[in-house]
């Protein structure tokens, strides 16, 4: 028979696992409170939210939420960073903060709402560039052949006003 506090537990960890675009699970130990608790506040300025969980109640949470893949991760003391917004700004925040303050946060691996990502994966989408920049580079390759095809259509009529220009100035010396 659940506790009133775990099924309170259970049902806070299962909005926060419905909202959630990304999860990234550390193994915290090793920290001191005080770390964790300055990790905490910085991430939560990049709307990140990082909570140590209880194994059991995360993984009744997240099949709840229709994680179901997320649901066999959670082995050994686990605490996970939960990003609301793009994966890749989660990531990075995350990434630049253990940067920045030195601390070691062994991260293991992360999931998103439709698949589950290794440790390498994540480092990798920390090093991505932002969503801007990347719109920026498909769009550029789109525009690329386009400005080709434009450059190799308008040179007959170049190469024929330059013709007739000559001529022009050709007639105009006489």
């Amino acid at each position: 028979m659940p506790t009133e506090k775990k099924v309170k537990a259970v049902e806070a960890l299962y909005e926060v696992f419905a909202k959630t675009q990304i999860g990234v699970l550390t193994d915290y130990r090793g920290l001191k409170t005080s770390e964790l608790n300055e990790m905490r506040r910085k991430l939560r300025d990049a709307k990140i939210d990082y909570k140590v969980v209880k194994n059991s109640l995360a993984e009744i949470a997240a099949a709840k939420a229709g994680l179901k893949h997320v649901a066999g991760m959670f082995k050994n003391p686990m605490a996970v960073a939960f990003g609301y917004g793009d994966p890749a700004q989660t990531m990075k925040a995350i990434a630049d903060y253990v940067r920045a303050s030195k601390i070691t946060l062994n991260i293991k691996s992360g999931f998103l709402p439709d698949s589950l990502l290794t440790a390498q994966e994540l480092e990798i989408l920390a090093k991505l560039p932002s969503r801007e920049v990347l719109l920026a580079r498909v769009l550029g390759g789109m525009q690329s052949p386009i400005y080709g095809l434009v450059n190799v259509l308008a040179g007959p009529m170049r190469g024929l006003a330059q013709v007739l220009q000559g001529r022009i100035n050709q007639l105009e010396a006489k």
